[in-house]
């Protein structure tokens, strides 16, 4: 029952998605996506609340996928909250909130994935505010979670989805979103294994771990899509 309510609200919102906004997404051109094979979703660039948005470029099969098989964290003080913390509940009933705190909850995290999940997560932890900083004003910076996500996958495909981010749409704390506009992403595809095994070092070691962060790090710095000025 929680996935058909899941499904529906996963596919309310790609209905008003496309109805509302228009997306110029760059797919991948060669390493194509196998939807079914997908294990890990890493969305850089998280601007808004209304990110969401982006379930309108997914395929109405795998958003069936995803309404049964979705793990991913999420912030406990979004989740808290009683109206948009219920609302991403129930698009996403296996989101896990997360704290900013050194306790068990990304165990916690970790624990609730299975072999059959998607994983979909943030690399950054938090949203990039208007200045192009995060809410304390720190640079926007990769965190180590997302390394231990790939090193506990061993087979799949994975998409780097980059946003051109949603600032024009709406700014985080600042009302309603504005509708009409272009949203804009490029989408990149990797098998895991192929991806995880590209770098010098020894797969699962901390030079490699370090040597990934960096990667991530570039990717997000360089591959978001711009809008023109």
């Amino acid at each position: 029952m929680k996935s058909l309510l899941s499904f529906f609200t996963l596919l309310f919102i790609k209905a008003m998605s496309n109805l509302f906004y228009r997306f110029h997404i760059g797919w991948p051109r060669e390493n194509k996506i196998r939807w079914k094979d997908v294990k890990l979703i890493v969305f850089f660039n998280h601007t808004s609340l209304f990110d969401v948005v982006y379930l309108g470029i997914l395929p109405i099969p795998f958003l069936r996928m995803l309404s049964k098989r979705m793990a991913a964290p999420g912030a406990d003080k979004t989740l808290n909250r009683p109206i948009v913390g219920a609302f991403f509940k129930l698009f996403s009933p296996g989101m896990t909130p997360i704290t900013r705190k050194r306790d068990d909850s990304w165990q916690q995290f970790l624990e609730s994935v299975h072999s059959d999940s998607i994983i979909v997560i943030a690399p950054e932890g938090r949203m990039k505010r208007k200045d192009g900083l995060d809410l304390s004003g720190k640079k926007m910076t990769v965190r180590a979670g997302v390394i231990d996500v790939l090193a506990s996958l061993d087979k799949g495909q994975m998409l780097f989805a980059y946003s051109g981010g949603l600032h024009h749409i709406q700014i985080p704390g600042e009302g309603f979103p504005k509708l009409f506009k272009i949203i804009k992403m490029d989408v990149e595809a990797f098998d895991i294994p192929t991806y995880k095994a590209g770098f010098k070092e020894e797969t699962g070691t901390r030079a490699w771990r370090k040597l990934v962060i960096e990667d991530l790090q570039h990717r997000l710095e360089t591959k978001p899509p711009r809008f023109e000025s």
